[in-house]
């Protein structure tokens, strides 16, 4: 998310999430680098050495294709029923590894997710700044001092979800929806459609909420980065979950704080908060005991989502 010194409606050229250097995990790394010599390979990654077999049709899979059935893990193909074994699906449908539904796109969402920005960014370019100003990250404020004022302070609450769709320049897009699709791909995978969605939405919100309470009233910000930072944050927690090797992820964690907090015109309150939210929500999706999942993974999301509440209320208190 990008922020604008004083009054809204004059963003700074944005970075990105970490800065244009930057370039977000793209799933998990090749488990196989540290790991005993002469495992197979994944059918489907040659080169990630694996010792999990399917338990329908035996081919060797890795961590990324596991799908959790009754007994053991399936590969994907098994899983559709086009594996040509000739069994029939389980009664009980498998799951993936967060026990999200198997789809036949497991990318859909972070495809709509996509097209959702890119369709509002090309509406700002058309529509002005007057578009922006609108539903940008705003406190409270007023173009010329007195009232009426804008901001979450006035009632205007929509603005903590509008400007997780909204980016300042073409840059700034560009770097956001590339590390969206790095990350958010073999994340949409790993926890199903609808757990993704939660996670994505709340630490978009809980990074929103944070920049609310500590960024100047009168400092708009925008981007999608605070979500794309709860992407991270719950990709290093399944990272580890699934004993892959975590320099890369870390490494890369260093990076974005860097940039985050060495390169001027970028929101850091809203990266914070979206990379707290991910980890917390990312937590609970992947550790979550088998026999109260739901349960678990969703009262997680509902927790951080009150806190997102009563932050904004506190601050409304504040400024009004």
């Amino acid at each position: 998310m990008e922020q604008a010194p004083g009054t809204p409606g004059s963003p700074q050229e944005p970075q990105g999430p970490g800065g244009p250097q930057d370039r977000g995990p793209q799933g998990p790394q090749d488990p196989g680098a540290h790991g005993d010599p002469g495992l197979p390979g994944c059918y489907r990654h040659p080169d990630r050495e694996t010792g999990v077999r399917c338990t329908r049709c035996e081919r060797p899979i890795c961590p990324e294709c596991m799908i959790s059935a009754s007994v053991g893990f399936q590969c994907p193909e098994c899983v559709r029923g086009g594996s040509g074994t000739g069994h029939a699906p389980d009664a009980a449908r498998p799951r993936t590894l967060a026990g999200g539904t198997i789809t036949a796109d497991p990318r859909l969402f972070t495809k709509a997710l996509i097209a959702a920005n890119v369709v509002l960014f090309l509406v700002q370019q058309t529509v002005g700044d007057s578009f922006t100003d609108h539903f940008e990250m705003l406190g409270r404020a007023s173009a010329t001092g007195y009232p009426p004022y804008d901001g979450v302070a006035e009632g205007q609450w929509y603005r903590l979800v509008t400007a997780m769709f909204l980016h300042a320049s073409v840059v700034h897009i560009l770097f956001n929806m590339l590390s969206l699709w790095w990350i958010g791909g073999p994340l949409e995978a790993a926890l199903g459609r609808a757990r993704y969605l939660a996670l994505y939405f709340v630490s978009g919100l809980a990074g929103s909420a944070l920049s609310y309470l500590l960024a100047a009233p009168n400092q708009a910000s925008l981007g999608a980065s605070g979500a794309i930072f709860g992407l991270f944050g719950a990709t290093a927690v399944l990272m580890r979950r699934l004993r892959y090797d975590m320099r890369p992820v870390i490494a890369l964690l260093v990076i974005n704080l860097i940039f985050t907090f060495g390169w001027s015109g970028i929101a850091w309150q809203a990266h914070i908060g979206g990379l707290v939210g991910g980890v917390v929500i990312g937590y609970a999706m992947v550790h979550a005991p088998r026999e109260r999942r739901t349960l678990v993974q969703y009262g997680v999301c509902a927790l951080v989502l009150a806190a997102v509440v009563i932050v904004t209320l506190v601050r409304t208190a504040q400024l009004t």
